[in-house]
Formats: structure tokens, sequence, C-alpha cells
């Protein structure tokens, strides 16, 4: 009977502090960005940071790693970048409206190359994880993230590629503003930007300038301190239930923590579809996996050195990684015409790799 108490508190604990972990990331993104506008960085670095950047995920892979459990971790990652594609974006192509095509433009092409391209480059470095392997590729993967977003920053500097846009829809912080001042910016949503309109003359109130500062500081510090302590407590009650149940990291991880984390990417996807944003639709999912497979696998591959604890995601996994990302590609280029279709498809096979990974991936070894 304790046992059975045991794991449903712990249940109950890591479902219930994910919601403390998608308030933080709200708060620590939207004030960010905030506090950013307010001292003068430029919206392009805030809007590369927001747009796309998984913070929820690396608190708790993180947090996995400091508790000794990394290969909680790397399932984390590499489920939710298969979740990105095959639940966040395929609903996001199932919500387009019925017999409308799908534009999508030049940087959501080159976005979903760039992913590609990493995946390609990634995908075998994690399977051999060897000592060697990672100690090197790990700090290349933490370079390249630095140099893709300097990269990404100069390209649309010069005009070349567009920004990534914002991917919730949400005015609340907004709103707080204009009621203090009449010509406050418009606060876009917990992954947007806050920014001065163009052509917009902006009175200038130094008490309630440094007001709203010290205002959205105090939030950030809140949000980054809410994301911590959801993390650690997510990552904790995981291990806690795996232990229980006799289950494997990976398949704990890669299934039911992934898609829990992901719950903000599906959203963002579905309004981007039903609205008709594809670039943003795009940009969520690239720009999450980009930030998972490098920065997030290169911290883990650092950390480790290649002895993960509890084993490595097998190869099946990768392959479903890799060839979902070809998917989406394809479809960036290629299947515009076809959205609705190709987003049911991809369903059915996210389903499908759900149940193998229960019954044959990991339920038979396991």
């Amino acid at each position: 009977m304790a046992q059975t108490d045991g794991l449903a508190f712990n249940i109950g604990a890591f479902t219930s502090t994910l919601f403390l972990l998608e308030f933080g990331a709200d708060k620590f993104i939207t004030h960010t960005a905030a506090v950013a506008s307010r001292i003068g960085v430029s919206e392009l670095i805030i809007s590369l940071l927001t747009a796309g950047a998984e913070w929820e995920e690396l608190a708790v892979v993180v947090a996995s790693l400091a508790q000794g459990r990394s290969s909680l971790a790397m399932g984390n990652v590499i489920g939710a970048a298969i979740s990105n594609i095959l639940g966040a974006f395929s609903l996001g192509l199932l919500c387009c409206e019925k017999g409308k095509t799908v534009e999508f433009d030049r940087s959501s092409q080159i976005y979903s190359l760039l992913t590609l391209a990493l995946t390609t480059a990634v995908a075998p470095a994690i399977y051999f994880s060897t000592r060697i392997t990672w100690l090197v590729c790990g700090p290349l993967l933490v370079v390249a993230f630095g140099f893709y977003f300097v990269l990404i920053a100069v390209a649309i500097g010069r005009g070349v590629l567009t920004a990534p846009e914002d991917s919730d829809a949400s005015d609340e912080d907004g709103d707080e503003d204009e009621a203090e001042d009449d010509d406050a910016r418009s606060m876009a949503s917990s992954r947007g930007l806050l920014a001065n309109s163009p052509g917009t003359s902006v009175r200038a109130h130094p008490h309630r300038d440094r007001h709203r500062l010290a205002y959205h500081s105090l939030y950030l510090a809140f949000g980054f301190l809410a994301i911590c302590l959801a993390g650690y407590v997510i990552s904790q009650a995981a291990m806690n239930i795996i232990d229980r149940l006799g289950i494997s990291d990976i398949l704990f991880s890669v299934i039911i923590i992934a898609i829990a984390t992901t719950l903000p990417e599906k959203f963002v996807a579905v309004v981007s579809g039903y609205r008709g944003h594809p670039g943003i639709l795009v940009a969520n999912c690239a720009g999450s996996n980009i930030f998972l497979l490098s920065l997030c696998c290169g911290i883990i591959m650092i950390d480790t050195k290649g002895d993960l604890d509890g084993g490595n995601v097998a190869v099946s996994e990768l392959v479903v990684l890799w060839a979902s990302t070809a998917a989406f590609t394809a479809t960036v280029w290629f299947g515009a015409g076809f959205p609705r279709w190709i987003g049911g498809f991809m369903i059915v096979c996210y389903i499908a790799f759900i149940v193998l990974e229960f019954t044959v991936i990991h339920g038979v070894a396991d």
C-alpha cells in the first residue's frame, strides 16, 4: 500500500510540476524580452533566444545530470526532438485550412535544412557513445550552437533570412504596461518580442522606466527560479516513478517526459496552423530541435563523456528522429500542397512509434 501511495504521489508531483515549469518558462522568456528592450539589447538577439528555444527542456536536462541520471537527460532530448516534428508540426499541418496550399518561405526552407544537417551529423555521434567521440563532439556542438546563433543573426541583419516569429499569442503583459502608460510598447507573448513599433514616438519617463525595469527583472528572476525548481522536481519524480515501475529511463523520457514538456510547442503549432502562419510553425519546430540537438546534447556529452548511467537511446529511435526530420524538411520544400494529408500521416507514425517503444524497442528487452 505504501508503495502504491508513493507511486501516486510521484505521478501527482510530476504532473503538477509541469504547470510550474511552463509558468516559469513563460515568465522567464516574457520578462527577459522586456528587460532587454529597456536596456537597449537588439530585438534580433531576443528573437533568436526566445523563438523556439527550449529553456524548459534544458532545465530538465541539467537537473537530470545533476542527479546522476544522464540517460534520462538524453532520452528527453531525443524524445522531445521527435515529438516536436511528429507531434507538434503534424498537428499544425492538420489544423491548416482545408484545400488551401501552405506557402513556406525561403527562411523556413533554410531553417529546415539546417535542422536536417544537424540531425544527420549528431545522430551517429549519439549512437557511438565512446569517451573520445563525445569529448570531441560535446564541445563542438556547444560551439556550433553559438556559431548558429551568430550566423543566423548576421543573415537576418543582411536581409537574407527573416527572424523567427513569435510563438505564442498572449498579450497579458502588454496589457499591464498599457494600463501604466498610454505609449507603452506592445508586448508579444511568452516567446515573443517587446519592442516599439516602427515610426512610433515614445515619451521618456525615467521614473516609470526604472520601475518597469525593476518589475520585469524581479519576474525574470522569479521565472528562472521556477524553471530550476520545476526541472529538479520533474527529474526527481520521474526517477522515483521509473524505479518503482522498473521501466527504462530511456523509455520513460523518450515518451512520457518528452510529450509532457513539449505541450507548449503543440499548442503553438495548432494555433499557427489554424491561423495560417507557416513561418511560426516551422520556426517553432526547427528552432526547438536545433537548440535540443546542439546545446542540450553538447552539455550531456561534455558531462558524461560517453558513459550514460542507464544506457543510450536505441538505433531505431535515432532512425525515427532522422526520418521524421527528413520528412519535415521535404514537407517544407515540396509538400505545401498536401499539408493535412502529411500531418495525418505523421500523427499515425507517431502513434505507431509510441506503441513500438512500449512493446518492442524497450518492452521486450526491459
